[in-house]
Formats: C-alpha cells, sequence, structure tokens
C-alpha cells in the first residue's frame, strides 16, 4: 500500500493531475513557450545588433551580434531618409483615421446583422464573407479607376472612404468578430431598452457599445497595425505624395543619395541603415500594444479569436 501511494505521489508530480501540471508537463510547456519566443525575438535583436554596427563591423564575418561600438549614426540618416516626422504623422493619419472608421461602422454593421431582422439578411452576410475571401489584388484596378473618376487619387480620403463605409482593409474580418460578440450578449439587455422606448440606434450607442469594450480594441489594434504595414493598396491610391512610414522605405535610399550625393551608391548595400529605418516604423504600432497589451489579451479571449 505504501508503495502505491508513492508511485501515485510520484506520478502526479511528473505528470500533474487535474488540478496542477506536473514538472514533465510544465518543461514541455515552458520549451515550446521558449521555442516561440525565440522565433519572434530572433529577428528584432538581430534587427538591434545590426541598426548599431559600424560599416566595419557589418563587413567583418567574425562579428555577428554584439558590436565593437555603437554607432547612432545610422538611426539619424534613417530619421533623414524617412522624413520621419512627416512620414509619421501621414501614417497616423491613414492608421488611426481607418482605425476609428472602422470600429465605428464595422461595429454597427455587425449589430445590424446580428440584431435586426431585415430582407436578405444572410445572403448579405454570405456576400460579405466572401468579400473577406477575395484577394486585394483582383480588386485594384476597378478601384483605381473608380476613385480616379472621383478625383481622390493621390488623397488620405482614398484610404479613408472605404473605412468609413465599413470595409478597407479586412473590414469584412472586423464586421464578423462584431457580429460574433453582439451575438453572446442577452436579448434581455435590448428587450428592456425597446420596452423603454429605444430604437434600434440608441440600443447600439447606449447598450450595445458600452459592453463592446473588448471587441473594439481588438478591431481598433488590429485595424491600426494593419493600415500601418499596407503597401500594395495604398502605394497605388496614394502614389508618391504625403507617403506613410511603410512606402518611405522604399524611398530610403534615393532620399539619402539625394542629401548625400557624395556617397551616391554607398546606401544600396548599407543594411545598417535599412535595420534602423525598420527600428523606427515598428516603434509605434509596437508601443501602442505595449501599453495595451493587457486589455488586449482579455479582448481577445472575449471575442473568441481565440478559437
Amino acid at each position: 500500500m505504501v508503495w502505491r501511494q508513492w508511485v501515485d505521489r510520484t506520478r502526479v508530480l511528473l505528470f500533474g493531475d487535474r488540478e496542477r501540471k506536473g514538472i514533465v508537463v510544465l518543461a514541455l510547456l515552458y520549451l515550446v513557450l521558449i521555442d516561440v519566443a525565440l522565433m519572434y525575438l530572433t529577428p528584432f535583436l538581430y534587427m538591434l545588433s545590426t541598426m548599431f554596427k559600424t560599416t566595419a563591423d557589418l563587413l567583418d564575418p567574425t562579428i555577428k551580434w554584439v558590436p565593437t561600438s555603437l554607432s547612432w549614426d545610422n538611426l539619424k540618416l534613417a530619421w533623414q531618409g524617412l522624413k520621419f516626422p512627416d512620414a509619421l504623422k501621414n501614417s497616423l493619419i491613414v492608421s488611426g483615421g481607418s482605425a476609428v472608421g472602422q470600429v465605428f461602422f464595422c461595429s454597427l454593421t455587425g449589430y445590424a446583422f446580428a440584431r435586426l431582422k431585415f430582407p436578405g439578411r444572410n445572403v448579405l452576410f454570405l456576400l460579405l464573407i466572401f468579400s473577406f475571401l477575395i484577394p486585394p489584388q483582383t480588386l485594384i484596378i476597378p478601384l483605381y479607376v473608380l476613385f480616379k473618376n472621383l478625383g481622390l487619387l493621390g488623397t488620405y480620403w482614398g484610404i479613408l472612404l472605404p473605412a468609413l463605409l465599413g470595409h478597407g482593409v479586412r473590414g469584412a474580418l472586423f464586421v464578423i468578430i462584431f457580429r460574433q460578440f453582439f451575438l453572446t450578449l442577452p436579448k434581455e439587455l435590448e428587450d428592456a431598452a425597446l420596452i423603454d422606448g429605444a430604437g434600434p440606434f440608441r440600443v447600439y450607442w447606449r447598450v450595445m457599445i458600452p459592453l463592446a469594450k473588448p471587441a473594439i480594441l481588438v478591431v481598433f489594434l488590429f485595424s491600426f497595425v494593419w493600415h500601418w504595414n499596407e503597401t500594395f493598396v495604398t502605394g497605388m491610391l496614394l502614389g508618391g505624395k504625403d507617403v506613410p512610414l511603410s512606402l518611405s522605405l522604399f524611398n530610403l535610399n534615393k532620399v539619402l543619395t539625394g542629401m548625400y550625393p557624395e556617397t551616391e551608391g554607398s546606401f544600396d548595400l548599407n543594411e545598417t541603415v535599412r535595420m534602423a529605418a525598420s527600428f523606427l516604423i515598428i516603434m509605434p504600432p509596437l508601443l501602442v500594444y505595449m501599453i495595451a497589451q493587457r486589455w488586449f489579451v482579455e479582448g481577445v479571449e472575449r471575442t473568441g479569436l481565440v478559437e
């Protein structure tokens, strides 16, 4: 009997039970988490290491991670080449404006699909899903012609208008997120508001939106980051005017060569400056995520995206 109890305790210690995980399970779990963390952190650490290298360190095959000295000139050149203040302003207008527009109009559309009954609702929702599956590259030519006829090419409205109509980058996905979230809310809340004389929009604004903060945060962060990194549609509709940071990286070498003509061609192979420019581009959304990370994780769990 004593021997059997000892075996059971050892098994629980190693493999756990319903209440806690064992040592072996925890070791495997942490091993997977460390591997995944290294997979994502290694490129970021390489970028940080490279952006502080001098040209001599970059060409030295014996130096991989730790430079012999820290060079801040790369950040200065990247700041100048990106035209960082102007490009940052353009990125905030495009990303922030689109994110706010998609949060409001996609939530309104998601509420309509989830709570209102109207003819053709299921057919329209099916078409919405199809629009999410269609690659944007197949629609860029008619979209370009449409905005050209409207006189919106080269302006922010070419990017903001689709978001303000409940579409834009991944707009269909955001409608689906809001729809699924609103479907989980109790019907009694809506019925009570309707009994008090509230109309559909008042129910949406006074009852549904205050409860939808997790979904709002998830959609805002996703929309902000996706518009921040988007280059295909943005490049086609904006052209070369008022380009955001994501497009400024393509013009980095050209701008620096124009500022320093005596170094023509030297920036084409200068990886240190490109790494510094990449760091400046990813820092704003990274800071936004770091600030909202706690609420973002809670929002992902409540909106059901983990499923």
